[in-house]
């Protein structure tokens, strides 16, 4: 008797997205940093790859929103990839990875809680490293006009009359 196996659900067209998205990781490198949904995308210049997947992941754990898309963050995270700023990139990266690896990970991205990854990032948060990161990523993240809708900001109201007249009680979830 013999054993009878299942066909793929690979279709052709499957097959070729596939082929093509290996073959141009294979031509672009190692530099190049793509979300697995292919909504946003990161060349990087002066700092390692490796490096700016954990500050994009450090971003995502320090201020999570679901409801943000992972590009917001990318916008956010990008101006660390400067000479200005890559040897204290390179220095706290290593540090949160050797905390990870403390842990029993094989480093911070390695790390599969949240939970677990934001008491790395907590035994850190006095360093100049993670301060640095931190403050960026306010304004960063909240002065890009694209998300103030998701989170119900109309922007500035000086110009509009002040929010005293502008929906000041708004407010219906008290």
């Amino acid at each position: 008797m013999t054993k009878e196996t299942k066909p793929t659900n690979l279709t052709r067209r499957a097959l070729l997205g596939r082929a093509a998205a290996a073959g141009s990781l294979a031509v672009i490198g190692g530099g190049f940093i793509a979300a697995p949904n292919a909504s946003w995308a990161l060349t990087v210049n002066v700092i390692s790859s490796h490096q700016m997947a954990t500050i994009f992941q450090m971003a995502r754990d320090i201020y999570p929103h679901d409801q943000i898309g992972d590009e917001y963050y990318v916008i956010a995270v990008k101006g660390y990839d400067s000479d200005g700023t890559k040897d204290m990139i390179a220095e706290g990266v290593a540090a949160l990875d050797a905390s990870a690896k403390a842990a029993g990970f094989a480093d911070y991205l390695s790390v599969g809680w949240e939970s677990d990854r934001v008491k790395l990032l907590t035994a850190m948060e006095d360093t100049g490293f993670f301060q640095t990161i931190r403050g960026g990523l306010v304004t960063g993240l909240y002065n890009q006009k694209a998300v103030w809708p998701i989170f119900g900001y109309e922007g500035e109201s000086f110009s509009k009359g002040g929010y005293v007249d502008r929906g000041f009680n708004d407010i219906n979830w008290l």
